[in-house]
């Protein structure tokens, strides 16, 4: 899939937060399309997110098409694999409707929230991996040790990216490792489950490729595809939670890139 260039360039945004689940990490809404409200397109859009939202909530994942051509529209939505139905149909829900609100009148509309992922386009994206547009997340703070933590990072994600890509895991890789008595690193990735095994660990290979870039050194970073997600904390952030401290620095940068 050729990669389509989204923005113009990288927009930085520097804020203090706390990012809860029910808030959206980011979305996209492609200029580039449009659909009026009136129309057999929208109509299809419409559609097509009260097919997303029923069935995600039951199986966790869903990838279809509504309607027919030249106006048939195909959707794609997740969550997170670690997350409970509970909060998957609640995430999903408002990313539908979000995502409406948000971009009215685009016919590619993506939108992210911790817990889930939601996405339609009138071109059919459905098994391509897609890194055309990204969402990073960083930590401001840097370690004290860089040359080991990036060391045990590495280690951390080659594990779990091994993990995501056996077809039993659906996509989803998550461990831990022990920094020190008092110190845990924890990593999550994650893969749409449309995707092959090798166009995952293709998608997840890119992802981390720009921890150097983005994220150095930093305590925590999230890099957020079309087709996949990766992350690490020095607080649990997936479930089970480990009883330690689960509140995250409170300063965060976001880059939208390109």
């Amino acid at each position: 899939m050729k990669t389509m260039t989204l923005l113009p360039s990288f927009l930085l945004l520097n804020f203090l937060c706390i990012c809860f689940a029910a808030d959206p990490l980011g979305d996209y809404c492609n200029k580039g399309t449009s659909v009026s409200g009136s129309s057999q397109a929208s109509a299809n859009i419409d559609k097509l997110l009260d097919e997303l939202v029923s069935k995600t909530s039951v199986t966790g994942y869903i990838a279809t098409s509504y309607g027919e051509d030249p106006h048939k529209v195909y959707g794609l939505a997740q969550c997170r694999g670690d997350v409970s139905s509970k909060d998957c149909s609640t995430c999903i829900q408002d990313a539908a409707k979000q995502i409406r609100e948000r971009c009215p009148d685009e016919a590619d509309a993506r939108i992210w929230y911790d817990y889930c992922f939601l996405r339609y386009n009138e071109e059919n994206f459905i098994g391509k991996v897609d890194t055309g547009y990204g969402i990073f997340y960083y930590n401001v703070e840097n370690v004290t040790d860089p040359e080991s933590f990036n060391r045990e990072l590495g280690a951390l994600m080659d594990k779990i990216r091994s993990q995501a890509v056996l077809p039993k895991n659906e996509g989803l890789g998550k461990g831990k490792t022990t920094l020190s008595s008092f110190l845990t690193l924890y990593a999550l990735v994650q893969c749409t489950r449309d995707l092959a095994p090798i166009n995952c660990a293709q998608c997840l290979a890119i992802a981390i490729g720009n921890f150097p870039k983005f994220c150095d050194s930093r305590k925590g970073c999230r890099v957020l595809y079309s087709s996949c997600y990766v992350r690490y904390e020095l607080y649990p952030f997936f479930f089970p939670l480990d009883s330690n401290n689960t509140h995250p620095d409170a300063s965060i940068k976001t880059i939208v890139y390109p």
